[in-house]
């Protein structure tokens, strides 16, 4: 299972995570976050990360202009849409980048009214809580709202995802909406502080999250 950790602000905890194979990792550019990264980061040290590591960039309604020019001096590879940007928005930008739009979702949502309309717009989509901090509350919606659905289009699963649910995210595998998860953002769960990464515990999780799948076999006797 592909892992995006989220929220980086130190190069090299970039360069361990790329060390231990992490296939994502995400930098915030939403000036209100306490993870943005223009606080410890400049641009042109973001752009010489090198490695098999993909560079996201996390925006929130973000003047397209100025979005595509962050993507330029940083050198990012695909930028996740985190707030309220509409489909013609999201078309534009994934006309120069690969788009993750994100949806945050609460348990009564109607998942596939809301993102019917991001089909073109989008290239992937991240399924995420509904909250006011766009992104690294802590916070989990319910996954079983997705079991039964057919997404269509490769999607990463977020949401206060913790050390613990490896097992969790194994068992919501087994479900057919899971043939299109694509990977899992972690964030605020595996942190000292914001923005401060524990690798150990990250690399803990991966580790625990690659084990094969071992469902309760317990069988009641009487």
């Amino acid at each position: 299972m592909r892992i995006k950790v989220c929220g980086l602000t130190d190069i090299n905890q970039v360069r361990q995570l790329n060390e231990q194979g992490i296939e994502f990792a995400g930098f915030n550019f939403y000036r209100r976050s306490p993870r943005y990264v223009h606080k410890t980061l400049p641009s042109t040290a973001i752009k010489k990360i090198r490695g098999k590591i993909n560079k996201v960039g996390i925006f929130v309604d973000e003047d397209a202009d100025e979005l595509l020019q962050t993507v330029d001096d940083c050198g990012l590879y695909l930028v996740q849409l985190h707030g309220n940007e509409s489909p013609r928005y999201c078309e534009k930008i994934s006309n120069y980048i690969t788009v993750i739009k994100v949806f945050r979702l609460t348990d009564d949502d109607n998942v596939e009214w809301k993102i019917k309309d991001y089909y073109d717009a989008a290239d992937m989509f991240m399924f995420d809580t509904e909250t006011t901090a766009f992104g690294g509350s802590g916070k989990k919606f319910n996954w079983q709202i997705l079991k039964d659905l057919k997404i269509n289009k490769p999607f990463f699963l977020a949401g206060g995802i913790a050390p613990e649910d490896a097992d969790e995210i194994k068992k919501f595998q087994q479900h057919p909406v899971a043939k299109d998860l694509f990977a899992v953002d972690i964030n605020s769960k595996f942190e000292m502080m914001p923005g401060v990464k524990d690798i150990e515990m990250i690399k803990a999780f991966r580790r625990k999250l690659n084990e094969p799948y071992l469902p309760n076999l317990f069988i009641e006797t009487v």
